[in-house]
Order: C-alpha cells, then sequence, then structure tokens
C-alpha cells in the first residue's frame, strides 16, 4: 500500500517560482499532452533542490514512493522534479527498481521525461548493475516504443564504458521503423557515441543499409566526413 506522502510543502515552493504566463505556451511545446505550473527548468531546480536534498535519507524505497507520488501530480513540472530526485540517487538503487521505473517511463509518457529516466537513471543503474543489461536485451524489441527508446538511449552518457556491440545491436533491430521517436533515438545514441570511436560509427552507419537519413543525419552530424577518393585518370 502506498503511504500518503505530503507534496505540499513542494507545490508552495514550485507555485512560487511559477510564472503563470509562461504556463500555455510549455503546455503547447508538449503538444497540450500536460498541464503545466509555469516553472521553467533553472527556476524549477532552485525551487526544488532543497527539497530534494531534505529527503537524502529517504533510501531506495523512499526515493521510488516520492517519485511515484510526483508522478501522480497533474503539472509536469512535479514528473521533472521526481527525474531530477531519482538522477541524484541513480548509482544507489538496487536492480530490482528497474521494473518501478519502467513503470515510470510507461506512464505519461513523452520524451521530456522518458529520455531524462533513460539516460540519467535507468542508465546508470544499468552502469552499476550490469546484470540488467539482459532487461536492455528485452525492452530494444519490447512493443512499447518507448520502452525500444530507453533501451537505445541508456548507455547515451557511458562514453568508453558504452557496450558498441549492443548499442549497434539496439539501433540495427530497430533501423526500419518508421516511429519518429525511434529514429531520432538511434542518431542522437549514436553521435554521442561518436564523440568516443567515430570511426566505428561511421562505419555502423555505412554498413546499416535499413538506418533512415533522420538518424543517418543525426548520427553524422558531428563527424567531419572523409572526402570520397578521388577518381584515377
Amino acid at each position: 500500500m502506498k503511504r500518503d506522502i505530503d507534496l505540499a510543502p513542494l507545490r508552495a515552493l514550485l507555485a512560487a517560482a511559477a510564472d503563470p504566463a509562461r504556463a500555455p505556451a510549455m503546455r503547447a511545446y508538449m503538444r497540450d499532452r500536460f498541464d503545466f505550473l509555469g516553472v521553467a527548468a533553472p527556476a524549477r531546480r532552485k525551487a526544488a533542490g532543497p527539497w530534494i536534498k531534505s529527503h537524502d535519507a529517504a533510501g531506495p524505497d523512499g526515493w521510488l514512493e516520492l517519485a511515484d507520488a510526483l508522478w501522480r501530480q497533474p503539472e509536469r513540472e512535479f514528473q521533472y522534479v521526481a527525474v531530477d530526485l531519482l538522477a541524484r540517487h541513480a548509482a544507489e538503487l538496487p536492480a530490482a527498481a528497474l521494473p518501478r521505473l519502467l513503470a515510470l517511463v510507461t506512464a505519461k509518457s513523452w520524451w521530456d521525461t522518458v529520455d531524462g529516466l533513460a539516460a540519467w537513471i535507468i542508465g546508470e543503474l544499468v552502469r552499476a548493475r550490469r546484470e540488467l543489461q539482459i532487461d536492455m536485451d528485452r525492452l530494444s524489441c519490447d512493443g512499447d516504443f518507448w520502452l525500444r527508446r530507453v533501451a537505445i538511449l541508456h548507455q547515451l552518457y557511458w562514453k568508453r564504458d558504452t557496450d558498441a556491440g549492443r548499442l549497434f545491436r539496439y539501433c540495427a533491430a530497430n533501423a526500419a521503423d518508421p516511429e519518429f521517436f525511434i529514429r531520432k533515438a538511434i542518431g542522437w545514441a549514436l553521435r554521442e557515441y561518436a564523440y568516443t570511436d567515430a570511426e566505428a560509427v561511421r562505419g555502423f552507419v555505412a554498413s546499416a543499409i535499413a538506418l533512415s537519413p533522420l538518424s543517418r543525419r543525426e548520427a553524422l552530424k558531428r563527424i567531419q566526413q572523409k572526402p570520397l577518393p578521388a577518381k584515377e585518370a
């Protein structure tokens, strides 16, 4: 049974930092999927930071319960605070936290929270608990494209810790998917890994026949293209 969590103090902090005139534009940017208080990201972090720190001793179950409570709030800023809270403690979460994190991914799904959960929280959890990579393998072919996006993006900031074989396998498995958010995720993940191994990314893009133009363009955006060999006379 979920315990009753009093979010009134946090709501007061966010309300004090809000500019209600911004709320309609923020809602429109998210295609009218969510209500907003009108708190810009820097103001939100400043306002909610002390509240988040005050729960440092809550422990994994406490942080996840807080995230669940925040997810149930109607205004989107509360979900952003949940992501900030969990990101602060991502490496301290146990492997058993993964299903609850994935439940957040599939609730109120949109790129803003899915990407934060994927790269900053689930990614850090999997990096600390490598046995969970088998779960990422399963998600890479899940019927829910948001979960597949999580699998593709979970190594986004791993740099030299990246399992390139897995990254390329996930991208290849999803290369022909027509979903925009999958194509964009593939390009983003490859572009980020290119900072670590540009040649490997260039080689993968050259060999992945099914890769969409969007994914190719995004993947190679930061890579200086090699000139074509000169034709022999």
